[in-house]
């Protein structure tokens, strides 16, 4: 019962850690990456759809992406999704094919994203506090009710405690990782 605990915590931990990760990939750096444009959605027969099920997202340079419409008539609307999203980025068409370049970034719009990026991994470790907290209350009504012992209590708080310093740990590690590549120029 107390493994089958420490074990569902462990996952659900891991699963704000990736959580985040896929947060911080939406997040720009200086060079181009089609995982920009992952979350993007575009209006397909009135439905919206993932951009990466209509169209091809390539890199082009290291500072352009690439994106190919699978239908000409596509065209537009992945325009006008490309403009109304947060990235800040200017296509430029030709043809059937969107050009993005994207700006330098300045130090200024470096540190916003670095910002951004330490928010995510608070919001990150709030989830797997929030785990902690959630799991640690199963085990006190587990005491409460009898069915374990103070000293199991006591090592299993103390297993939970290891397991949350440990995936915090995991957070910090990708954040450092993404303000490192956020300040590369």
């Amino acid at each position: 019962m107390l493994n089958d605990l420490k074990k569902d915590a462990e996952d659900r931990m891991q699963k704000a850690v990736v959580a985040m990760g896929n947060n911080l990939n939406k997040i720009r750096t200086g060079r181009a990456h089609p995982s920009l444009l992952d979350g993007m959605t575009v209006s397909y027969y009135g439905v919206d759809t993932p951009l990466s099920q209509v169209a091809n997202v390539m890199v082009e340079d290291a500072r352009t992406l690439s994106v190919k419409p699978w239908e000409k008539q596509m065209v537009p609307e992945i325009e006008k999704a490309i403009m109304k999203s947060d990235l800040g980025l200017n296509p430029s068409t030709s043809g059937d094919n969107i050009r993005l370049p994207l700006p330098a970034l300045t130090e200024e719009t470096r540190k916003g994203y670095i910002k951004q990026a330490r928010a995510e991994a608070e919001n990150g470790r709030v989830a797997i506090r929030n785990v902690r907290r959630d799991v640690l209350s199963d085990v006190k009504s587990l005491l409460k009710d009898k069915e374990i012992t103070e000293d199991e209590d006591r090592r299993t708080q103390d297993e939970v405690q290891k397991i949350t310093d440990k995936y915090i740990a995991e957070i910090d590690k990708v954040l450092a990782q993404k303000e490192q590549d956020l300040m590369t120029v």
